[in-house]
């Protein structure tokens, strides 16, 4: 099968892998991936994926993917690890942050001493200031501002 992604290191690129190897003063994942890099290249030994696979002791969709990164992204993409591209959606904006303090800090509820973290989830959804809301998220808001419910 052709291979979809050529890896082909410049001079200057292979040095550098070379030199980072030989010092070994780096992130184990960081040398596996240039030994993945110069091992690939078609310039040098350009062994097959399974054989790389197979002498450094990772998967082949290791092998396949720091092919990936470093024909479309350039070498520190293929060398450094990404930043995750997801995006996490707060369970609370700035008002409900704001609801959750005064609740907190309102009268515990009839036949309590106190409020819990399960009782401010609760009551935030019962008032439908949130749709659902985890005792969690309601612990790190109490967290950073600073209030304790003991």
């Amino acid at each position: 099968m052709k291979k979809k992604y050529i890896v082909t290191l410049t001079q200057v690129e292979r040095q550098m892998l070379q030199e980072m190897l030989s010092r070994g003063k780096a992130a184990a994942r960081k040398l596996v991936h240039a030994r993945i890099l110069l091992k690939a290249d078609a310039g040098g030994p350009a062994w097959s994926d399974d054989s790389i696979a197979e002498g450094l002791e990772v998967g082949r969709a290791t092998v396949e993917r720091v092919r990936r990164e470093f024909v479309e992204e350039g070498l520190q993409a293929a060398l450094e690890r990404r930043k995750p591209h997801r995006q996490y959606e707060r369970a609370l904006d700035g008002d409900g942050e704001a609801h959750l303090v005064a609740l907190a800090c309102s009268q515990a509820p009839e036949g309590r001493c106190r409020w819990t973290l399960r009782l401010l989830a609760g009551r935030m959804v019962e008032l439908a200031y949130v749709d659902k809301v985890s005792k969690d998220t309601v612990s790190d808001v109490l967290k950073k501002m600073n209030l304790s419910l003991g």
